[in-house]
């Protein structure tokens, strides 16, 4: 389990990114432009908790695009070390469990850099200006019998609404980011 103090903080801009994504397209923050929110999910095929999580997020998925809510993943994990986060099996699992968002693969881990990404899953949501407003869980539970809190969700309906993200922040918890030795010297 890892909470840390965040690099981005409340109101930053999104960071730019440009990635090749399972539908074999390439997708950048500007693809998403005409999109009110944009839910950006560091997640991976390997950790326990992003699985526990892949339902749920297709779920936000198919209960938030018609309010204007995009999710994203980016997988940045070092597939040398974990050749299960390599691209080859992201196509196969993003099908397998019928992901209805982009899934980007992150090779350099730049993004992930660039984001500040602490854990998988860790996600950050960002209004139309791509203003950060939101960062940390899903869900307060791995397992959703456990869930008391769905943050993720509670943060979507905050700004579709118009209001500000009542609980801005959260801890994330899940597997470490997979950093390659480049990362790690």
């Amino acid at each position: 389990m890892i909470a840390q103090q965040y690099a981005l903080t409340e109101g930053a801009p999104a960071p730019a990114f440009d990635l090749p994504g399972v539908d074999g397209q390439r997708h950048s923050l500007a693809s998403f432009a005409a999109k009110p929110v944009l839910a950006v999910v560091f997640s991976c095929n390997h950790c326990p908790y992003v699985q526990a999580f892949e339902a749920r997020l297709v779920a936000v998925q198919r209960d938030y695009a018609a309010r204007g809510v995009q999710l994203v993943a980016i997988n940045s994990n070092d597939e040398q070390a974990y050749p299960e986060d390599g691209f080859d099996h992201m196509v196969q699992r993003a099908k397998a469990q019928g992901y209805n968002f982009p899934y980007l693969r992150d090779a350099d881990q730049r993004v992930a850099e660039a984001y500040g990404a602490v854990c998988t899953p860790h996600v950050l949501v960002f209004d139309r200006e791509r203003k950060l407003r939101y960062q940390g869980r899903i869900e307060d539970g791995r397992d959703p019998k456990d869930t008391n809190h769905r943050d993720l969700r509670d943060a979507l309906d905050d700004l579709v609404a118009g209001r500000p993200v009542r609980t801005p922040e959260t801890p994330a918890f899940g597997c470490s980011v997979k950093w390659g030795q480049a990362k790690l010297a």
